[in-house]
């Protein structure tokens, strides 16, 4: 598997139209849960791969959901952090929604902010629009309105 991003209803849509390998990788699409995470785990052994940071956000969202493998917070934060230092917005995402929320990390504005703006830098709509809830509030930076409301319409 070569841990690309497909969402459960194009999965099943490729399937259903017959299509049983990934178009990337070749490799099967309808296997179980935890066939996906073991091969999920071959592909970030693999040393240099390209879509290493991919599969280790999937890793971390099998973790959050216990999908294939049992439910753990701490490892989803590991496998996001992985995947947010190689520059995943999505992860990045994550890594600072847990600061945000204290989730398995230690609550802290100013991490949470700095995550979401590495991620925004990118175009993640959902960190721009936090990022506008963090000076809207005051989290991680002074509170602004004016600041908020930039970040607010940049995410629209």
């Amino acid at each position: 598997s070569c841990g690309q991003l497909f969402c459960g209803s194009c999965r099943n849509s490729l399937i259903e139209r017959g299509v049983t390998n990934c178009p990337t990788c070749r490799a099967v699409l309808d296997v179980s849960d935890k066939e996906q995470f073991r091969l999920l785990q071959q592909l970030v052994a693999r040393p240099g791969g390209r879509h290493t940071q991919h599969a280790q956000y999937r890793i971390g969202n099998c973790y959050k959901n216990g999908t294939g493998v049992i439910q753990d917070s701490a490892q989803a934060g590991r496998w996001y952090r992985l995947a947010a230092e190689q520059g995943h917005a999505a992860a990045q995402f994550n890594v600072g929604s847990r600061f945000l929320g204290g989730t398995g990390d230690v609550q802290n504005g100013v991490e949470a902010l700095r995550w979401f703006h590495l991620a925004a830098d990118q175009g993640f709509v959902k960190a721009q629009f936090n990022i506008g809830g963090c000076y809207e509030n005051g989290i991680g930076v002074g509170q602004n309105d004016a600041e908020a409301v930039r970040w607010f319409r940049l995410a629209a």
